[in-house]
């Protein structure tokens, strides 16, 4: 089964997180503040650079 968490990687200051790939509110970057995702409803919009899946 795949991990419902993903990697990313803020396209502003290129801070690495780990962010839930459903998540139900905005989430923003720890370091800049910028918008990494946007929930839908489902898979959340994910407006940062995706490099991995969290295991």
């Amino acid at each position: 089964m795949a991990s419902p968490f993903v990697k990313v990687s803020c396209t502003k200051c290129k801070n690495r997180q780990v962010i839930f790939s459903r998540a139900s509110t905005t989430v923003r970057c720890l370091v800049c503040d910028e918008v990494l995702a946007i929930p839908t409803g489902g898979i959340a919009d994910i407006k940062a650079k995706i490099t991995g899946i969290a295991k």
